[in-house]
This record gives structure tokens, C-alpha cells and sequence, in this order.
């Protein structure tokens, strides 16, 4: 099963990607912020970190840099709202794998998954689970 760590100050934004990620057969962690997201990464070592680039005391970028010195493999994906360019491309050239923008849909969601983690990253759940 694919483990996402989800880091956002936002809980309706946590809750809101946590209910996808669910939904496409994901174990979820989610915490508020970039420093806690540090300690839960060396815990969980999850398999997608999704890391909200804006956030109070630390942001996404400062998470992102933190969480790939301390481990080279580790994948990210930023969230951020639409009209965040600058943020998006720097994060890009520090390392992030991809960027999903809010406000996000399911299918957004699993392309990302699809296209950074592979098709066996996706297990739908179906009334029939």
C-alpha cells in the first residue's frame, strides 16, 4: 500500500486530500506543518510527501529542502493555489517531483500518483471493497 504524507496548515485542505488519497487506496499521515513533517518522515518514511509551499513558520520550501537533505530519494509534490508560479519553479529546481494546484480534483490527484509513483501506486476503492 502506498503511504502519503501530507503536510498543510490548512485541516480542510489535510482532510480534503486525505479523503482522495483514500479513496485511490492510500495510507494516510498528515500533520500541519514543516517541522513536525521532518519527524514524521524519519518515522513513516512515506512513499509521497505532499508539502503545502505556503505555511506559517516554515515553509513548503524550507520543508522540501529539509526533508531531501535528509534523504536524497525522498519524493515530494507541492501543493499551492493557482497564480504561484515562482514558488512552483523554485520548488522544482530544489527538487520536488510535481506540483498540484487548488483547488485539486480526484482525477488531478491520481494522474500525480500514476505519473510520480507508477499505475501499482492506485488501488481504487470500489463499493465492491
Amino acid at each position: 500500500m502506498t503511504t502519503v504524507l501530507i503536510v498543510d496548515d490548512s485541516k480542510f485542505m489535510r482532510m480534503s486530500l486525505s479523503e482522495i488519497l483514500t479513496s485511490l487506496g492510500c495510507e494516510v499521515i498528515a500533520c500541519d506543518n514543516g517541522l513536525t513533517a521532518i519527524t514524521m518522515y524519519e518515522r513513516y518514511r512515506p512513499d509521497l510527501i505532499t508539502i503545502d509551499i505556503l505555511m506559517p513558520d516554515q515553509d513548503g520550501i524550507e520543508t522540501l529542502e529539509q526533508l531531501l537533505n535528509l534523504d536524497p530519494q525522498a519524493v515530494a509534490v507541492m501543493v499551492t493555489a493557482l497564480g504561484m508560479e515562482d514558488y512552483i519553479d523554485e520548488s522544482m529546481k530544489r527538487g520536488a517531483r510535481g506540483c498540484i494546484i487548488k483547488p485539486f480534483s480526484r482525477e488531478q490527484i491520481r494522474q500525480v500518483l500514476k505519473v510520480i509513483l507508477g499505475e501499482s501506486a492506485i488501488r481504487e476503492i470500489t463499493d465492491d471493497d
